[in-house]
């Protein structure tokens, strides 16, 4: 079994900035995929960012600019740099993962338990 520990989330005020880190419980063999979701009360889960297998790098349009996602290979972790919050940043963040562990038979999608990120002053 493999869990995505994320840290990193709380108050900030606009402007602010905040790193999320997700570092998942096992080694990672192969990644398919590995970044953060998010979802704001009432609003459906959107994608924020991932990297993926390649190393290629993919924002959403509101978060550009603003957001820099970033790989430790050593650790198994993602962090998420996030600057110039706004408070429509304002959600719950989500890590996902589509990945390979070492004594894993084939990639699998993980998620973890969400943290909040509060944008306000």
């Amino acid at each position: 079994q493999v869990q995505l520990v994320e840290s990193g989330g709380g108050l900030v005020q606009p402007g602010g900035s905040l790193r999320l880190s997700c570092a998942a419980s096992r080694s990672i063999f192969s990644l398919n995929a590995m970044g953060w979701y998010r979802q704001a009360p009432g609003k459906e889960r959107e994608l924020v960012a991932v990297i993926r297998s390649g190393g290629s790098t993919n924002y959403a349009d509101s978060v550009k600019a603003r957001f820099t996602l970033s790989r430790d290979n050593a650790k198994n972790t993602v962090y998420l740099q996030m600057n110039s919050l706004k408070p429509e940043d304002t959600a719950v963040y989500y890590c996902n993962a589509v990945i390979k562990i070492v004594a894993g038979p084939f990639p699998q999608e993980y998620w973890g338990q969400g943290t909040q990120v509060t944008v306000s002053s």
